[in-house]
């Protein structure tokens, strides 16, 4: 039962810092108020209204009983009581009262007026809203009915509207400096969740400057060394391959100089091959040496890219389905590249190949199945491995070391998406990248 408590709880609190943070604060201030209004509303203005009310009933009842008993001079005992009590009072004869109910049910003057009449009078109709501050009070009385026009000052206490603005305004203006202070507490955090995430990317940060409280600073701090650590380990690793294929490369054009002095024909073609194929590797190991590219990230027309791509083929065994204008904020050369080696692939071990670009929801989908003989299901992780190779059906060239997929990795992974492989339609592959836009 707890268990489900709680989760309806984190269903039902905010997610995000800055509101957890203002209902911590908000929350007290305003129980606080709701408590101070409740407590005052019923021991101070309820029960004084209700005096208030329950003394001008009994004025007026003492008033009828003494006009009753008056056998002479009634008017100057009306007169007598209007000026004494501020209430105008006058005998109507010959009417009968309004049937019109214009009573609120709602209203705590209303019920507490209805209440106090109820108890000293059988028949009787009032209305506390045609007249701003006046209350039209009418009570049975022979074969007409008395009319008193009553100040609302005499039954409700003027100082609640005053109370409430008193405990209204300084609550408003406690949350409104909490607002401010939060904002400026959170926005620290805020600042330094995007230069990770810019950074995650693989996007230029530049110098990130902690702000904020003391907590935040040093996670600012121990972030950009962390970054400033990652950059020169993939700057040396960078270098370090760089300069590995071009020291061999010297070597390498040496052999290929000295194989053209075999006379063995045979001997020398096969020594050559076995040249050229490290030539492909000195290649694929400075690829994904430079796979961090210093493109800086723009908004870029996925759509416009993926036909270029495919029209570049020129191949009708290329079939494409784009959603057209869809666009992704990230490095255009990058994912140009990814693209290509996966169609690479696709036309390397099959012969038709559908190509779909749609949007669902947040993300950008990229759909590429081809008829090849597919990958065994155990080996979807492997084959993104940097250097893993499989020898089956689908197995690669003696010229590839099993760089390309791991490039590819990267780079959808530099944009926050992700890659999954799946059996195709066509019955071979099917490569689904995911992209959030």
């Amino acid at each position: 039962m707890s268990y489900g408590l709680n989760k309806i709880l984190k269903n039902i609190l905010p997610k995000q810092l800055f509101y957890r943070a203002l209902l911590i604060v908000a929350a007290p201030i305003i129980i606080l108020q709701i408590t101070i209004s409740v407590v005052f509303f019923d021991s101070l203005w309820i029960k004084t209204n209700k005096g208030m009310t329950r003394a001008l009933i009994g004025e007026i009842k003492f008033f009828i009983e003494a006009y009753d008993n008056e056998q002479y001079n009634k008017d100057s005992l009306t007169k007598l009581f209007s000026d004494t009590q501020n209430i105008k009072a006058f005998y109507v004869p010959h009417k009968v009262l309004p049937k019109d109910d214009l009573e609120r049910w709602f209203s705590p003057m209303d019920r507490t007026l209805r209440r106090e009449l109820k108890s000293k009078f059988s028949q009787y109709w009032f209305d506390t809203t045609s007249f701003k501050e006046t209350i039209d009070l009418k009570i049975k009385y022979l074969n007409g009915y008395f009319q008193f026009e009553v100040p609302k000052s005499r039954v409700t206490n003027s100082s609640a509207r005053t109370f409430a603005l008193w405990i209204t305004l300084p609550a408003f203006l406690l949350i409104t400096i909490s607002l401010i202070f939060l904002k400026n507490q959170t926005r620290p955090i805020i600042n330094l969740a995007r230069a990770s995430e810019k950074f995650g990317r693989g996007e230029d940060v530049g110098e990130y400057r902690p702000s904020g409280a003391l907590e935040i600073r040093q996670a600012g701090y121990e972030f950009e060394r962390m970054r400033k650590r990652i950059i020169r380990h993939l700057n040396q690793r960078s270098e370090m391959l760089s300069g590995i294929s071009h020291d061999l490369r010297t070597p390498l054009t040496r052999i290929k100089l000295q194989l053209t002095f075999i006379k063995d024909k045979d001997l020398s073609d096969k020594l050559s091959e076995d040249v050229i194929e490290m030539e492909k590797m000195l290649n694929e190991y400075l690829q994904f040496s430079k796979n961090r590219s210093n493109e800086k990230g723009k908004n870029f027309n996925l759509s416009i890219l993926l036909s270029e791509i495919i029209k570049k083929y020129d191949n009708d065994n290329i079939h494409s389905e784009l959603t057209s204008d869809i666009n992704l904020f990230g490095k255009r050369d990058l994912m140009k590249r990814c693209i290509t080696n996966f169609i690479d692939n696709a036309l390397k071990y099959g012969s038709q190949i559908t190509i779909k670009l749609k949007q669902s929801n947040n993300n950008i989908i990229i759909l590429i199945d081809d008829d090849g003989p597919g990958i065994p299901k155990n080996e979807y992780e492997n084959v993104f491995k940097p250097f893993y190779k499989i020898d089956k059906s689908r197995g690669e060239t003696k010229s590839s070391v099993g760089l390309g997929m791991s490039i590819a990795s990267d780079i959808i992974q530099s944009h926050g998406g992700n890659i999954k492989l799946d059996k195709s339609k066509l019955n071979g592959l099917q490569v689904r990248i995911t992209l959030p836009f």
